[in-house]
């Protein structure tokens, strides 16, 4: 009998702890906020690009 009851006081005192915590998810990821300004970027490229090819191409002239 005392083992029962003994073995009852332990079944409750388990549930009583309750369920563990979730281990922390990753970390998120870092913000880069480039995507509204990747168009402006293109777009200075291109234009530098240009601008090269012009005056590489007017050095091979002169």
């Amino acid at each position: 009998m005392l083992a029962s009851i003994s073995l009852s006081f332990v079944g409750l005192a388990s549930m009583a702890q309750g369920a563990t915590p979730p281990p922390p998810g990753p970390p998120p990821p870092p913000g880069l906020p480039i995507d509204s300004g990747i168009i402006v970027l293109f777009v200075i490229a291109f234009v530098y690009g240009i601008y090269k090819t012009n005056k590489i191409s007017k050095n091979k002239i002169a």
